[in-house]
């Protein structure tokens, strides 16, 4: 309290004005530091906005292939299977004719011969016609559980003729834990055709190196080759039906093994080894598989 002699206090001004002055420039620095976070969160946004677009794009542009691709073996398969329908009922009195010649010429070694090359003919197109209708076949696999290393040393034990005669080593590292929820007939043409295709590409000898095992949530069977390998233009079309690079080939074989993998959910992928030859990974779900007993 003052005095009554004394004079009341009066606020200094200059004082008031600095407070003032200080106040709007706290209020100022705020305002600037909110709009600059607010600033980098709009970019923030927009530059995950823009990833997720051009994923979506590409998601897009994946799925609109596959349609396509799908609409075109659609398509592709009602000819093939008529025409192999057909072929097949030409086959069947062709063969049957040439077994009863190559019978009434087996005095004459020249004409057995020519007849014998005939029937080999009539072979070679017959498995035309098998890949053919296997291509084609639009079924739904059946149900039970298939003991995949099994079938795999029982495949490779039917081709040890084959794998002696072109010296070509086997080399099996296999998970016997797991089996397949899978269409037995449909999976056995599948491993078939991979190591018929490894035999292929080994006419001089070499090394076939199937493994297999659970990895991230998959059942991962691996063929390894010690061939020539893949060329850059052939691992984008070597899945394509009718496309071979060998002179002989239907261009079947690699078809029907992506289209047994995807009727069972899986995937498959083919690349080249790091030193030589050509890997092909099949890839099934973990809900497809149980534990061997």
């Amino acid at each position: 309290m003052t005095s009554p002699n004394e004079e009341p206090t009066m606020p200094d001004s200059n004082r008031l004005w600095n407070l003032s002055a200080n106040d709007e420039s706290i209020d100022l620095r705020e305002l600037l530091s909110c709009w600059d976070k607010a600033t980098v969160r709009l970019q923030e946004t927009h530059e995950s906005l823009r990833k997720e677009v051009a994923r979506l794009s590409d998601e897009l542009e994946v799925k609109n292939r596959e349609l396509a691709r799908k609409n075109r073996l659609a398509d592709l398969g009602l000819v093939a299977s008529h025409i192999a329908h057909e072929v097949r009922n030409g086959l069947m009195p062709l063969t049957l004719y040439t077994g009863l010649l190559k019978r009434k010429v087996d005095s004459d070694p020249d004409t057995k011969r020519i007849v014998g090359k005939i029937e080999s003919g009539l072979t070679v197109l017959n498995t035309t016609v098998d890949d053919l209708l296997h291509f084609t076949a639009d079924r739904q696999p059946s149900q039970a559980y298939v003991p995949t290393s099994q079938m795999i040393r029982e495949i490779c034990e039917d081709l040890a003729p084959q794998f002696q005669a072109q010296n070509v080593q086997v080399r099996l590292d296999l998970t016997e834990q797991e089996m397949l929820l899978s269409d037995k007939d449909m999976l056995k043409r599948a491993f078939l055709n991979l190591i018929l295709n490894a035999l292929d590409v080994m006419p001089d000898g070499g090394i076939l190196t199937i493994t297999s095992q659970v990895n991230f949530g998959h059942l991962e069977i691996e063929f390894a080759d010690t061939g020539c390998g893949i060329s850059h233009t052939d691992v984008r079309r070597i899945f394509d039906p009718f496309y071979s690079t060998k002179s002989t080939g239907t261009g079947l074989g690699l078809a029907i093994v992506q289209r047994v993998v995807e009727v069972h959910q899986g995937q498959v992928s083919a690349m080249n080894c790091p030193d030589f030859g050509a890997a092909f990974t099949l890839m099934f779900p973990m809900k497809s598989l149980k534990a061997a007993a």
